[in-house]
Order: C-alpha cells, then sequence, then structure tokens
C-alpha cells in the first residue's frame, strides 16, 4: 500500500548569495534522496521556505537545474520572521508516494539547523535520552 509521507530537512547558508543558496539546497536534497532513496517520479511536490534574510536565490532552482527534478511540482515561501530564530535557513518539505512507513522516513536537519530537530540532525550524532517530544518547545524557530 502507498501513502504519502513527508520528508523533512533545513540547512543553513553564510550569507545571502545565490550560489550559496543554490549549493547548499543541493546539498540537502541530494543526503535526502540518499537516505530514502527517492525517484523523483515518486515525489507528489516539494516545499521550500526561506527565512526573511535570504532572497538572492530561489532553493527550487538546486532541484531543477542541479538534480534535473524538471517534472517535481516545487514552490517556495518565506518563513514567519520570528524573533531569535535560526537565520539564514532553508527548509523544505517533500510529500513522497511511499509504502514506508512514517517511521522509516529519513530526515535531514544541517549545519545550523541542526538546532531545531536535534533528533534528526545530519550528519547523524548522539542525541540525550531525554524524548524531543519529552522536552519543552523553543521558541526560536521551532519548524
Amino acid at each position: 500500500m502507498s501513502a504519502v509521507r513527508g520528508i523533512r530537512g533545513a540547512i543553513t547558508v553564510k550569507s545571502n548569495d545565490a550560489a550559496e543558496i543554490t549549493q547548499a539546497t543541493a546539498e540537502l536534497l541530494t543526503v535526502l534522496r540518499d537516505l530514502n532513496a527517492l525517484a523523483p517520479e515518486d515525489i507528489g511536490y516539494i516545499w521550500f521556505t526561506v527565512t526573511p534574510d535570504l532572497d538572492a536565490a530561489f532553493p527550487a532552482d538546486a532541484a531543477r537545474a542541479g538534480l534535473g527534478w524538471t517534472d517535481v511540482p516545487l514552490i517556495c515561501a518565506r518563513e514567519i520572521p520570528v524573533p531569535g530564530a535560526v537565520a539564514r535557513c532553508v527548509r523544505v518539505l517533500i510529500a513522497w508516494n511511499t509504502s514506508k512507513r512514517q517511521s522509516e522516513v529519513q530526515h535531514a536537519f544541517m549545519a545550523g539547523a541542526q538546532e531545531l530537530r536535534p533528533a534528526w540532525a545530519y550528519p547523524r550524532r548522539a542525541v540525550d535520552s531525554t524524548a524531543a517530544h519529552d522536552r519543552p518547545r523553543r521558541g526560536r524557530g521551532q519548524s
């Protein structure tokens, strides 16, 4: 049985530079593709968001030009400008048609975005034994 599963990821960039945004987004998408064995024909759509301090490039261009995902519906939007949120951050939500259970899906939060979801940090690292859902939510751009 196939179902739509969400794959989450995020990465930060050092500056508001088109090449850097595109390269970092391509790196994030490549990691998510490799972790989950994604095929573009199984992707329903990809939703990208960027923090308000990033406007030099569309992250979707990395999927089209960098990975050749020209038939995948892509859209970009701006994150809510929450005070204290992680800066210069590209986030992604991939709607994936798969027979895998949601618990089998691999997410990747990279670079400075690792603090948003420590349990989904990539490269993988040890996480304290307190489950993330048992900790109080941070006010710093949790997504």
